[in-house]
């Protein structure tokens, strides 16, 4: 599947002004950052520790890129092996049967970029299921145990990681 790339964030800050906010103002995105990872996992498998609420993926020799995530609450948790079955930049949403019977409100589709569609910049589906990694439109919920199964990230990492992965990419959910 191709892989779409879109202008999604503001311009950048720049100058004092930049460093001044930057300083000010909490970050938007924790970004991934390369960490010490010992664990029998093939490289280039994703790895999600949903006690750690923390997604690694593997590079191998020891190194990991860890995120921090959003993943299931209590009830809504799962753990298991899975791939990833599709890529998708902007996606729209249509929410399950299970959120509906929940949230019976909502709409059958949320199109992309409403502030109500809660993928965020891109996701990644899971084959075997109705889950995905994504991004967010509620980033003040990563690192929390909030979603009804599905991974998000801050949208700056769901891009990073979109851009490091493939189609058949393996992850491994544990508990």
């Amino acid at each position: 599947m191709r892989t779409v790339r879109q202008s999604i964030g503001a311009p950048a800050l720049s100058g004092v002004l930049g460093m001044v906010l930057s300083l000010a103002l909490p970050p938007l995105a924790a970004a991934g950052v390369q960490v010490a990872f010992e664990d029998n996992v093939k490289s280039g498998t994703i790895v999600i520790r949903t006690r750690e609420r923390r997604l690694y993926l593997v590079l191998g020799g020891g190194r990991a890129i860890r995120y921090v995530v959003g993943v299931g609450r209590k009830g809504s948790q799962w753990a298991g092996k899975s791939a990833i079955e599709g890529k998708f930049i902007r996606p729209n949403w249509a929410p399950p049967e299970s959120i509906r019977r929940e949230h019976p409100n909502l709409p059958k589709l949320i199109a992309s970029g409403s502030p109500s569609n809660p993928m965020g910049a891109a996701a990644m589906t899971l084959s075997g299921g109705s889950y995905a990694i994504h991004g967010t439109n509620s980033p003040k919920s990563i690192g929390g145990f909030v979603s009804h199964g599905c991974i998000r990230m801050y949208n700056a990492d769901i891009m990073d990681l979109l851009d490091r992965v493939r189609v058949g990419t393996p992850v491994l959910v544990t508990r």
